[in-house]
């Protein structure tokens, strides 16, 4: 166990209707072990579905707090995991959108895994970004105006705030390690 981030607060955003389970837990456990408070938010504050390959229903979670009543304030940095049905559920969501682009605006370090960035996409944060993700979304991440990468983890520290992302759970161990060196240094 690290104290790297001793007294940072870390929300994780998810949708409630399904999150893939592993790009939540891993990232959810190593940070803690490092020292982080960690909060689950969620479109409601209720049970979030997460899935194993985006299909296999995994384990539910309990939502710490709605993200209609989350305040960017309260938090130093935002994890937004993957797997389809998260971020796809979560770019609907007024709040949620409203809720990253806070972060971003507020210069506060997001962390995005796998489908993650389409998130990001929707709150209009990644012009002039360099980021990876799942490959799919490579297409979006331009038009949306940033460069795409094929890399296991980018850490993109350009004006505003620094951004971190990933491709797929295989990469998880070099998401977190550049996740919690980013957030370390707020």
């Amino acid at each position: 166990m690290s104290d790297e981030l001793n007294g940072k607060r870390v929300a994780f955003l998810m949708a409630n209707s399904g999150v893939e389970q592993v790009e939540l837990t891993t990232p959810w456990q190593r940070l803690g072990a490092a020292g982080a408070s960690t909060t689950l938010v969620a479109s409601q504050k209720d049970t979030v579905q997460a899935f194993n390959n985006d299909v296999e229903k995994g384990d539910t979670f309990d939502a710490d707090l709605a993200v209609a009543d989350a305040e960017v304030g309260d938090f130093d940095a935002l994890v937004l995991p993957g797997g389809t049905t998260n971020p796809d559920a979560l770019r609907l969501d007024g709040d949620a959108v409203a809720f990253v682009k806070a972060f971003a605006e507020a210069g506060k370090p997001i962390a995005a895994i796998c489908h993650g960035p389409w998130t990001l996409v929707e709150a209009d944060v990644v012009r002039g970004k360099t980021l990876t993700s799942w490959p799919s979304l490579h297409t979006d991440l331009r038009n949306a105006g940033a460069t795409w990468v094929d890399e296991q983890s980018f850490t993109c520290p350009t004006e505003g705030f620094t951004l971190v992302t990933s491709r797929n759970p295989d990469d998880l161990d070099a998401f977190c390690d550049a996740a919690i060196t980013a957030f370390a240094q707020v």
